[in-house]
């Protein structure tokens, strides 16, 4: 019953455009050694087809992040982003075959006072991945959120999808977690104690995964006080 005041209490507050909406990051499901691999940041809420412009209030909220790629022998490369309209892009060259984690993290986010709304008073940490491939062999994705919640794709089974949420690097079971496609279509589903999902693609398409977590651990971010941490995750399948 939380998760479900919880999920209404994000809708009603859509309206502020800040805590609704989720970041994501898009790139090529497969790459090629030597060639450019374009790697997109966006903002919004990709199943209600909004995607905020960069320029606008609501993406400068959200601006503070940093972009990586996580190689498969662990390597681990900051990239530097360039605005556009409607996301920032980065670029970045593979030297080797294996799967490639992109990360982006965002933990510099002003405290939001959402008393009138019966909420609390809270800060906002972000993290979202995506993966590419280059050449056969598939790998787990990178899991690398030491601080907050992130989602890994351990998918053996290439008809089907199986992620692994994770808290401060533990399995985090029992925890609500949505499956977007565009036209306002979502799957609920939950993880096990392992802390995993499978579901298969219906159509050939692109999905979002979101999940997230309550810290219920005050602090001072910024000199201000918070009542708790909202941690948000994210996973673009394209």
């Amino acid at each position: 019953m939380k998760k479900t005041i919880f999920a209404i209490l994000l809708l009603v507050l859509a309206t502020t455009k800040s805590f609704a909406h989720y970041l994501w990051v898009e790139t090529n499901p497969y790459g090629t050694i030597g060639e450019q691999q374009d790697i997109k940041v966006y903002f919004g809420e990709y199943t209600y087809g909004v995607i905020e412009e960069v320029k606008g209030d609501a993406f400068s909220n959200v601006k503070n992040f940093t972009l990586w790629i996580v190689d498969q022998a662990g390597n681990k490369t900051q990239l530097t982003v360039t605005p556009k309209a409607d996301h920032y892009i980065a670029k970045f060259t593979p030297k080797a075959n294996g799967v490639y984690t992109v990360i982006l993290n965002n933990n510099d986010i002003d405290v939001i006072d959402y008393t009138k709304y019966d909420f609390g008073i809270f800060k906002t940490h972000y993290h979202a991945t995506a993966k590419f491939q280059v050449g056969k062999t598939l790998t787990d994705t990178s899991a690398n959120n030491p601080e907050g919640i992130v989602v890994k794709d351990v998918s053996k089974n290439p008809n089907e999808v199986t992620l692994q949420v994770l808290y401060k690097n533990k399995p985090l079971a029992n925890n609500e977690l949505q499956v977007y496609v565009s036209d306002l279509w979502s799957k609920t589903l939950h993880t096990n104690e392992q802390g995993e999902v499978t579901f298969k693609r219906p159509w050939n398409t692109k999905y979002i995964v979101e999940t997230t977590t309550k810290e219920e651990v005050p602090g001072t971010f910024k000199g201000k006080d918070y009542e708790f941490i909202w941690h948000c995750a994210t996973y673009c399948l394209p």
